[in-house]
């Protein structure tokens, strides 16, 4: 565990035993992965201080040594923040995990016209806090899907997260309800997914398409309704992944009509229930 603290707009760590020998350097692009552009910026800008003095970012760092980030300074803010009741689900420093309503975007496709988009609320929730900082979308939601959706609140957290996204550190478990009763309790699709040429926003199964891999187990069985309730969970995050296998696999989505299911709610029944 990390001894850390706030110090106003700075955010200090002491070194631990296992990044002894580690120069900062490899702090940043070998521990945390940080991209080199971002850690050029924090270099450059001499947004790091090591106990009490400039950084030399190739000296090595001894235990207990205090390391100091510059991480929250006020920014230009490129969404216009608007208010709406977020349900916050837990919040740092560094992140937030909000609970997404269905039938609303998480961001904005034109930042200067759209503002009822999750984004908005929760810039306006950094603000009201006194936090002026642009939000980092590490992940998202269809429109349609509701549930807990990862933000950063700074810079190096949103570099940090997205790399832990794509080395699969970071697992989300969604809850879907499918029609059919599956032969198979549990089991792992592993087909590639690519566009529709055929239709603009559609995904499909495709020889040609991009590494997708989905994880299943059946919770329940509604056997009157001919329906089955599943728990998912991804090795990747393709778009329309979900409602693509499961459509893939002969058991769309209550409610998806794109992908086969009935109109018999609104919305595709698929749920971000875990993070």
């Amino acid at each position: 565990m990390l001894k850390t603290m706030r110090m106003g707009d700075w955010y200090q760590i002491i070194v631990p035993t296992e990044w002894a020998g580690k120069t900062l350097d490899e702090i940043f692009c070998h521990v945390w992965d940080v991209p080199r552009k971002l850690t050029y910026i924090f270099r450059s800008e001499n947004k790091v201080v090591v106990n009490g003095g400039r950084a030399d970012w190739n000296l090595p760092l001894e235990t207990g040594a205090k390391l100091q980030f510059k991480l929250f300074v006020e920014e230009e803010i490129h969404i216009i923040p608007s208010f709406m009741d977020v349900d916050i689900l837990y919040e740092d420093d560094h992140v937030i995990v909000c609970n997404k309503p269905s039938f609303m975007n998480t961001h904005p496709n034109d930042p200067l016209l759209e503002t009822n988009t999750l984004v908005n609320g929760l810039e306006f929730h950094l603000q009201s806090y006194g936090e002026f900082r642009n939000i980092y979308q590490i992940h998202r939601l269809d429109r349609d899907t509701s549930g807990a959706i990862l933000f950063a609140k700074h810079a190096l957290a949103g570099a940090i997260l997205d790399r832990m996204l794509v080395k699969r550190d970071i697992k989300r478990i969604y809850i879907a309800l499918v029609h059919g009763l599956l032969q198979k309790k549990s089991g792992t699709i592993n087909v590639p997914i690519g566009r529709d040429r055929h239709h603009a926003t559609r995904r499909r199964v495709s020889s040609s398409g991009q590494e997708a891999l989905t994880h299943f187990a059946v919770l329940r069985e509604d056997k009157d309704k001919h329906q089955s309730y599943l728990k998912c969970w991804l090795d990747t995050g393709r778009t329309h992944q979900i409602r693509v296998h499961l459509s893939h696999l002969g058991h769309p989505l209550v409610g998806d009509i794109l992908y086969g299911g009935k109109p018999i709610i609104n919305r595709q029944a698929l749920h971000a229930a875990k993070l």
